[in-house]
């Protein structure tokens, strides 16, 4: 199938943006959800993913999403293995603030950046983090909070989605979201609980996001961007397929 793009061409661009209604995106949600589940548990690897932003998932024609660009994942050895690193990779706006600050991953760092992939995908609008400030989660994580708890969110959707979605769905999977990006790793749900969570609309959300940290004043840095030279990973994660076939994973050790 032939690709349609990468998902940052569409997520924040005000005219490719408009090619995506509610139901694409919520698409895209879900099926960032699968492949996420299969890494993390089915793969029985538990693989991390390490580097998930828009640049690294893929759409096909149908905007079936496929994650791409495994050359900074990892494996461990259980699902709530953390791993300390001596060589932190990843983007600002989407890596988990206790890798950014410890080098310490595990597979809740993929879970924060999904958190910050779907509220993207809902607003339209990159999350910045403000790092003069103490800023750990970005100024999306904070708006998107507070619109949450004011009742307020159909303020954060994308304005060129218009009228056009279901506010119940914008509002699980925003606070969903909400869940997945909390500070501390512990807080977070796991990917199977995200599946579970969005799957059921009458399904109880079992917890409420906590209020993100106070900034601290002074004004705010420039966005930081830490990377490393990898090879990618020949590996393909479709939303329609519960199992990978023909897939080839090759991970560098750490050193």
């Amino acid at each position: 199938m032939l690709s349609k793009g990468l998902l940052f061409q569409y997520s924040t661009d005000r005219i490719k943006g408009q090619l995506l209604d509610w139901s694409k995106r919520l698409k895209i949600i879900k099926g960032l959800v699968e492949g996420l589940v299969y890494l993390h548990k089915h793969s029985m690897l538990h693989i991390v993913h390490r580097d998930l932003k828009p640049n690294n998932i893929l759409l096909e024609c149908d905007m079936t999403p496929k994650i791409s660009d495994f050359g900074s994942a990892q494996t461990l050895c259980s699902d709530v293995t953390e791993e300390r690193t001596s060589r932190v990779v990843g983007t600002s706006g989407y890596i988990a603030p206790e890798y950014a600050s410890r080098a310490v991953y595990s597979l809740k760092t993929d879970v924060f950046s999904f958190g910050i992939l779907v509220l993207e995908t809902i607003s339209g609008r990159k999350n910045t983090i403000l790092d003069k400030r103490g800023d750990t989660v970005g100024d999306l994580v904070r708006d998107a909070w507070c619109l949450w708890k004011d009742r307020r969110l159909h303020e954060l959707v994308d304005p060129s989605l218009g009228n056009r979605y279901e506010v119940a769905e914008i509002t699980r999977c925003a606070q969903v979201a909400l869940l997945c990006a909390q500070e501390d790793p512990a807080d977070r749900p796991t990917m199977t609980d995200v599946a579970a969570m969005l799957s059921s609309e009458s399904m109880r959300l079992p917890m409420e996001p906590k209020q993100p940290a106070v900034l601290s004043e002074g004004s705010a840095g420039e966005d930081t961007y830490m990377s490393q030279s990898s090879r990618t990973v020949d590996i393909t994660i479709t939303s329609s397929a519960t199992v990978l076939t023909r897939v080839r994973i090759i991970v560098d050790p750490e050193v």
